[in-house]
């Protein structure tokens, strides 16, 4: 790997220096986390802001523990939005619908060519549909461990559950997608 990209990835992974930039480095990927599992966009909105609201009480403790401390907050905040019922009937709606039935666009707009914007927004549906079908410990470990890239470690802490446990999440998470993605390669 030559300096410039070692470089680059050391810049990609940089700790934000405030609390502030890591909670804007991060709310894209925390929303799109809570409305694969709440199955709504302003319930989703809801746990990420309450999640951000709450991460700003940790602000003294080191940007190391940012990462991990901000995703078991969300997560909590999530099984709590849930377990409260709040969902009873709204999760059968699909999850890539608005309330008002419009469908929510995935695609980045910075993307060059109408042709790749409609392969990100067909690619973005079929993953988030097929990450949706997975059972809950399943999606959370391959979200973290995969998408957010954080250690076993950290993603054990997150999950409440032993470094094994998320390992063997993750490995049957990788398997289910890979059946249920299989046609899209």
């Amino acid at each position: 790997m030559s300096s410039d990209a070692s470089q680059d990835n050391n810049i990609d992974h940089a700790p934000a220096a405030t609390l502030e930039a890591f909670l804007a480095g991060i709310d894209t990927r925390a929303y799109r986390f809570a409305e694969i599992s709440l199955r709504s966009r302003d319930d989703a909105l809801d746990a990420v802001q309450d999640a951000m609201i709450k991460m700003l009480g940790y602000r003294e403790r080191p940007a190391g523990e940012w990462t991990p401390l901000f995703w078991s907050i969300l997560r909590n905040r999530i099984i709590d939005m849930q377990r409260r019922g709040m969902f009873r009937l709204r999760w059968l709606a699909p999850s890539n619908e608005h309330e008002d039935g419009s469908t929510i666009d995935w695609a980045d707009d910075n993307l060059p060519g109408p042709s790749r914007n409609h392969d990100s927004h067909e690619a973005w549906t079929r993953i988030s549909a097929a990450l949706g079908k997975l059972p809950r410990r399943q999606r959370e470990a391959f979200t973290l461990r995969v998408l957010e890239e954080l250690d076993v470690a950290d993603t054990a802490k997150v999950m409440g559950c032993s470094e094994g446990s998320v390992k063997t999440h993750l490995s049957r998470a990788r398997a289910a997608l890979q059946v249920q993605l299989e046609e899209f390669r």
